[in-house]
């Protein structure tokens, strides 16, 4: 049986990080992740998905006015830094925080075999995204996790059902991890990048 992870384009594993993050197959991998946020079968997700593409096509579109400096994220920052407004590295600050919730919920349900989908992404977003959301949002979010299916259901959709199967997640998932580090510790390096945002 093929699990989820073998049937997105690109998996965080094979995106190129030896020399900066390679934009576009950053964003391919990321586009999975939106796509996984339809096996929680609610629409209550549908605004994180809706976030999270809007931050994708601002990368891209930067991306596509000159693929050449912005051939990694860390290029893409760099060369957007002296501009007033700074809309794909403002994209790439808030779909690394809707991406590090995502990695810290499945990291926690992963952990924690017993504990429910709703708990454990509840609990993500109270450690990533909600210090940065307005009390208007935060409801929604909220709602969102109320809305998450049994476990049991969620890992049978992705095929994540035998030992071989959250390997491969595990390694998914760990490949994420890395990319959001390696995103937050450009942020960290030049905060000029995000002042005022």
């Amino acid at each position: 049986m093929s699990t989820y992870f073998d049937t997105i384009t690109r998996s965080y594993t094979d995106v190129d990080t030896s020399n900066g993050i390679n934009t576009i197959q950053f964003l391919e991998a990321t586009e999975g992740v939106v796509k996984l946020f339809d096996k929680l079968g609610s629409s209550a997700f549908s605004v994180v998905q809706n976030d999270m593409n809007g931050n994708i096509k601002k990368i891209k579109d930067r991306y596509l006015s000159n693929p050449a400096s912005n051939e990694t994220l860390e290029g893409l920052m760099a060369t957007e830094a002296p501009e007033k407004k700074r809309v794909a590295t403002e994209g790439l600050l808030w779909l690394s925080r809707g991406l590090d919730f995502t990695a810290q919920a499945l990291q926690r349900s992963i952990e924690n075999s017993t504990e429910e989908l709703n708990e454990s992404f509840t609990k993500a977003y109270e450690n990533t995204l909600r210090k940065h959301h307005s009390f208007v949002v935060r409801p929604v979010f909220s709602l969102a996790m109320k809305a998450c299916p049994y476990r049991k259901d969620f890992y049978e959709k992705i095929g994540v059902v035998n030992d071989a199967a959250l390997e491969l997640m595990r390694s998914w998932l760990a490949a994420l991890q890395d990319i959001i580090k390696q995103i937050q510790e450009v942020f960290k390096a030049h905060p000029e990048y995000i002042k005022g945002m």
